[in-house]
């Protein structure tokens, strides 16, 4: 398969991510988001990597899932803790660090 199947699926993907993370209003929505578009530039680099015949690109989606989980960990256990607070996940509700 052409590489520029890929590459037009990494680049929906990554859209749907931004417009995601962008258009909601749900933290859990746009953590889900955020991980579409990681998930997106890791299609980009196994992509490469195989087109190029190189292991790089693997080793950096390893990197990049490494991030994603620790900023999934991490964000759930703020959401958890905003919504035992606020008892809500909607981030026009939360208002923690205003004044």
């Amino acid at each position: 398969m052409p590489l520029v199947y890929y590459l037009l699926l990494s680049a929906l993907l990554f859209g749907i991510g931004v417009a995601g993370v962008l258009l909601r209003r749900n933290a859990v929505v746009i953590f889900m988001s955020v991980e579409l578009m990681l998930n997106a530039v890791n299609l980009t680099f196994v992509a490469f990597a195989a087109h190029l015949k190189n292991l790089e690109g693997q080793i950096f989606v390893f990197f990049v899932m490494v991030v994603a989980a620790a900023e999934v960990a991490v964000g759930l256990a703020l959401i958890v803790a905003i919504f035992r607070v606020k008892e809500t996940v909607f981030v026009d509700e939360i208002n923690l660090m205003k004044w």
